[in-house]
């Protein structure tokens, strides 16, 4: 087991060091790849609060890059509301089917955006109603797996944001739900057991932090959004395989 779980610290060193570059996948990296070797149910109340602590460090830091209009008008409506109503009909669903059908929808988004940015096409601007409702289904998705990132990014991809707003404004948007998911885990008792682990892997993140911040100013503006929809792919491509 002293193997296994140091797997998963590298897993969340490579997920999260991720998120400090781009603003998101530190949770759906680091749950695809540790999902191979422990269950979904145990990984999950480690790694939301984790995310809770590089989100805390992160939007103290960069406070100023929030898009505070675009965070409380748009976002934080669609993402709170999805978010509570995956919580609640998780228990229900049949979390390997739905985890692969998001997986699929995944790449379909991102393999869509890579080809159009290869072949310098631009597609119709999409209307509001659209971008709403794209939002209040990554607020479902993160409440079943805590990985509401790649529909959020599609989302938000149309936007005229700077990859140092996009990046303070998503690690804020999960900052927020995250800290609402760790008190729900914390009420229904899958905290606690969590605890050692979160704490033995804090120095991860930390070092995590450090990394993806010296990538993040290293990394060109086209780069940054080919790397966004890339991470999509091979997310969504982890999330469709079978089992």
């Amino acid at each position: 087991m002293d193997v296994v779980w140091f797997a998963i610290g590298t897993f969340i060193f490579a997920g999260f060091t991720v998120e400090a570059v781009t603003g998101f996948g530190g949770t759906i990296i680091a749950l695809a790849l540790g999902a191979q070797l422990i269950p979904i149910d145990i990984l999950v109340p480690i790694l939301v609060p984790l995310s809770v602590c590089l989100g805390s460090v992160m939007v103290w830091r960069h406070r100023g890059h929030i898009d505070l209009h675009l965070l409380l008008r748009v976002v934080l409506p669609g993402m709170l509301t999805g978010t509570m109503i995956g919580y609640l009909i998780r228990p229900v669903l049949d979390a390997v089917l739905m985890r692969q059908l998001f997986g699929l929808l995944v790449i379909w988004f991102a393999g869509r955006e890579l080809w159009r940015m290869r072949h310098a096409e631009h597609l119709p601007k999409r209307p509001a109603w659209v971008n709403t409702v794209l939002t209040g289904l990554a607020g479902v998705t993160h409440g079943l797996f805590a990985s509401g990132g790649p529909l959020l990014v599609y989302a938000l991809s149309g936007l005229a944001l700077n990859k140092a707003n996009f990046r303070a404004t998503l690690i804020t948007v999960w900052l927020i739900l995250n800290g609402a998911l760790t008190l729900a885990y914390l009420l229904d008792g899958r905290l606690q057991p969590a605890l050692p682990m979160v704490a033995a892997y804090l120095p991860v993140i930390a070092a995590g932090i450090g990394l993806g911040e010296w990538l993040h100013h290293r990394v060109s503006e086209q780069h940054f959004r080919v790397a966004v929809y890339v991470l999509l792919l091979m997310t969504g491509v982890l999330l469709a395989r079978p089992g």
